[in-house]
């Protein structure tokens, strides 16, 4: 493959990933004003903080991007039309919240699994190294809300 359609490859590769941060961010608000329940208090304080992340996280990759030429997806049309992490439904439980969270997360860790190898077949271990980051914080994010659901 020339080395102008991996940098391309990668460009979508690190675009799906703003979509997804930006759907991301949404349905973490989205859960910390609706989530009711006993554990209000634990969700509503942890969705905030998963909010606060996906927003470094969202600012990041799109930063990587631009550095290496390409084009952030900007608006929430762009955005959902490339995610693969869905809206909230509306109406979960805490429970169905904390477990869409994980399941997003374990979408996010396989497709950075592929990242990494499009950002090594184009040379650009900045954006590996992102990506390597980004998976461990996810799986210890996904370890954690396991433990929370008690999994």
């Amino acid at each position: 493959m020339s080395a102008t359609k991996q940098t391309e490859q990668l460009n979508v590769v690190l675009n799906r990933q703003v979509a997804n941060w930006t759907v991301l961010y949404t349905k973490l608000h989205h859960f910390h004003w609706y989530v009711k329940g006993t554990e209000f208090f634990t969700l509503h304080a942890k969705f905030e903080e998963l909010y606060t992340d996906a927003a470094d996280r969202l600012d990041a990759v799109a930063e990587r991007l631009l550095a290496i030429g390409g084009k952030p997806v900007s608006t929430l049309k762009e955005s959902l039309a490339l995610a693969t992490v869905e809206e909230a439904a509306g109406g979960e439980s805490a429970v169905q919240m904390a477990s869409a969270v994980v399941s997003d997360y374990a979408k996010l860790v396989g497709e950075l699994a592929a990242g990494i190898e499009a950002a090594e077949a184009a040379g650009d271990e900045a954006t590996a190294d992102l990506f390597i980051g980004q998976t461990a914080d996810l799986q210890k994010s996904i370890w954690m809300l396991n433990a929370f659901l008690g999994k």
